[in-house]
């Protein structure tokens, strides 16, 4: 049983401190360069495509708008959360 122990502890030590690292939310500002309404994405100046939640009304935004995306990295993908024009 002892064998085991340890092993288990260093897993569960691992896993938690793993969570500390998860996706949290960061902003970006920028202008918007391209919208698509079919993939529901935003691409900003800086060449960043952001997936905008189904909540986000795509039909609000302009291109050439001044915007701030907040934003969770989930992979390689940019998931947006919240889009405020600036």
């Amino acid at each position: 049983m002892r064998n085991f122990a340890l092993p288990l502890v260093l897993v569960a030590a691992l896993s938690a401190s793993s969570l500390a690292f998860a996706a949290t939310p960061s902003t970006v500002e920028g202008t918007i360069k391209a919208i698509d309404a079919k993939a529901d994405t935003i691409t900003l100046d800086n060449g960043a495509i952001y997936h905008l939640a189904k909540t986000i009304k795509i039909a609000a935004f302009k291109v050439g708008e001044k915007v701030k995306i907040t934003f969770e990295q989930n992979g390689t993908m940019l998931d947006a959360s919240a889009v405020i024009v600036e």
